[in-house]
């Protein structure tokens, strides 16, 4: 059975023109530059891997290749119990818990701790609060708390700066930039 070239892609990142032959033999030697770079399912048990999977190949006519993770999923194969494929790299999980804090981080940002507590935000990622504060303290070596008043501080230097400029221009000006926008014509 011949097998076309397709552009395999993991994680929007695309990695060139891979064919069947070039995938089997990465597979084969376990190559771990093409870890991530796409995944092969065996169609005898229906588990999906990845290129550097300890276990021993599968024969070459029982496998078939996929460009991620979920796409090897959709076609109804189950992730290896040894490899983690849903683990491999480009996926969110590779980045296991540094996601959950990138995603706490950008809340904070957004001001998700200026009104509610470290609980309300730990319950809006699906986690502990005690959780969420040693993951900050391992990923950040700052509780959310203290990232929380390093935003603030940072929003209110920005806020000062804006007042600054604001005054700055009415001395430049002798009105407010206020005025000045109220006095051009909308367009």
């Amino acid at each position: 059975m011949a097998r076309r070239n397709r552009t395999l892609s993991s994680g929007g990142n695309t990695f060139g023109i891979l064919d069947a032959a070039a995938c089997e033999r990465a597979r084969v030697s376990r190559n771990p530059r093409f870890d991530g770079r796409f995944f092969s399912g065996v169609r005898t048990t229906r588990i999906y891997c990845r290129p550097v999977c300890p276990v021993r190949p599968a024969k070459a006519e029982n496998v078939t290749f996929y460009p991620s993770a979920a796409a090897a999923e959709r076609a109804g194969f189950r992730p290896c119990l040894r490899c983690r494929p849903e683990t491999a790299p480009f996926s969110p999980a590779w980045k296991g818990s540094r996601t959950t804090v990138e995603r706490a981080v950008r809340l904070i940002n957004a001001g998700a701790l200026d009104e509610a507590p470290v609980e309300e935000l730990a319950a809006r990622l699906g986690v502990g609060a005690r959780h969420l504060s040693r993951l900050f303290d391992k990923h950040l070596g700052a509780s959310p708390g203290q990232i929380a008043r390093t935003a603030r501080v940072q929003r209110a230097k920005r806020l000062r700066s804006l007042r600054r400029f604001n005054a700055v221009f009415a001395e430049v000006y002798r009105r407010p930039p206020t005025e000045i926008r109220r006095a051009q014509p909308n367009g």
